[in-house]
């Protein structure tokens, strides 16, 4: 399964107007891996808006962990088609229940004012920066056998934690991390692939920021971890295939929860996209 493309993630099978199916990716975690949900919900909902029009946000709710050896049923209503702007809402639906909520919204391009507040930080070039998926590799006999057979579905996306050796010790540190990430195939598709690619990706370790003022890793097992909401906006158009420096950080955990925040640079350093998530941290 080595030669597995993250696009055909995104090649929903219509039931009909309005209903999608996606396949499962089992990544062996406890569970359903989020940002498939999110990269599945968006390239259904694309598939019911005109053409001209491209996702420019969206706001979820992860409601019931999902089955990743089961396909996903999407549920499409149509909100609205304004003049410009259309809003859909998704429903993600496994074994007659909803897991996964999310509002999109849609517009067609147009001129307007532009500025951006927001500085790529300086860290190392990606090619000087390890694969996260070496720990995995130089660690294999020490992996469980569903992790085994999964690590070919985390090889379409290329990660790279800066400081990675910190993402798997437990010490107190500051709530930032820098990832550059880009898919490793080409990706000759339209926008809306190259959206759903990022907002896949944007899940990967991204709550565990949180973790880490607290001197605790994410294998810690008497921790729980959980998305529970997950939004994004799309600010310029960019390419999945080209690296991408994600920004991390946190900036309140407290009541079982932890706020994550994100910025995602292209290499030129223009904004091309925001995340905001907040997720369940409960010690057991």
């Amino acid at each position: 399964m080595s030669d597995v493309r993250l696009e055909t993630l995104f090649e929903m099978e219509k039931i009909e107007q309005g209903l999608y199916r996606g396949q499962s990716w089992d990544l062996g975690y406890r569970a359903l891996f989020g940002g498939q949900v999110l990269g599945q919900s968006i390239a259904a909902a694309y598939k019911t808006v005109d053409e001209n029009r491209v996702i420019h946000s969206f706001h979820s709710y992860f409601l019931l962990p999902g089955d990743a050896k089961k396909p996903v049923i999407y549920d499409i209503e149509n909100v609205r088609d304004g003049r410009s702007f259309s809003a859909r809402r998704v429903k993600a639906i496994q074994d007659g229940r909803v897991i996964f909520d999310m509002t999109a919204s849609f517009h067609a391009p147009e001129p307007g004012l532009s500025h951006q507040f927001a500085d790529m930080p300086d860290v190392p070039e990606p090619d000087d920066v390890a694969q996260d998926i070496r720990f995995y590799e130089d660690n294999y006999d020490g992996l469980s056998e569903r992790m085994k057979e999964s690590l070919s579905y985390h090889r379409p996306v290329d990660l790279r934690t800066v400081d990675s050796a910190n993402s798997y010790t437990a010490e107190k540190r500051e709530p930032k991390r820098s990832i550059w990430l880009k898919g490793r195939d080409k990706l000759d598709s339209p926008l809306s692939v190259h959206q759903a690619s990022l907002a896949y990706a944007s899940d990967h370790h991204f709550l565990s920021t949180s973790l880490q003022p607290h001197g605790m890793a994410v294998h810690d097992k008497s921790l729980r971890l959980a998305t529970i909401d997950h939004a994004m906006w799309f600010h310029k158009p960019f390419k999945f295939d080209d690296w991408l420096l994600y920004e991390m950080e946190s900036p309140f955990s407290g009541a079982g929860r932890g706020l994550v925040q994100g910025k995602i640079f292209d290499k030129q350093g223009t904004l091309v996209a925001t995340t905001v998530q907040e997720g369940l941290m409960r010690q057991i």
